[in-house]
């Protein structure tokens, strides 16, 4: 007798960063601010949610700076070869931080 089982497993982990960015005005249409990720956490990133990826390539994301913590989408930006992080300006507000301020964030993707 031959039993063929299959386990379908999903297995959910969080993949924590940390770095410490600029931030950045779009010039662009809209007033949207972004910090660049370092060139090795967007790889990082790239690498562990290949297969988990939103439209446009987006990756979901919780963001921490200081006291502050929100949900937000990373962009990838193939200019710059790294993921974009968009600081709302709630966030901003209140953490204190303007346009040209370096500031450290948490980051943490859900896979």
């Amino acid at each position: 007798m031959y039993v063929d089982m299959f386990l379908n497993v999903s297995i959910m982990i969080d993949l924590d960063f940390s770095f410490s960015a600029a931030l950045w005005e779009w010039t662009g249409k809209g007033k949207w601010v972004f910090v660049t990720l370092p060139e090795d956490i967007s790889a990082d990133i790239k690498h562990f949610t290949r297969h988990t990826v939103r439209g446009f390539r987006t990756v979901r994301v919780t963001v921490k700076v200081d006291e502050t913590t929100w949900q937000t989408s990373l962009f990838p930006d193939s200019k710059r070869g790294a993921y974009l992080l968009p600081v709302k300006k709630a966030a901003r507000v209140s953490a204190g931080l303007a346009i040209g301020d370096t500031a450290n964030f948490t980051l943490s993707v859900a896979i």
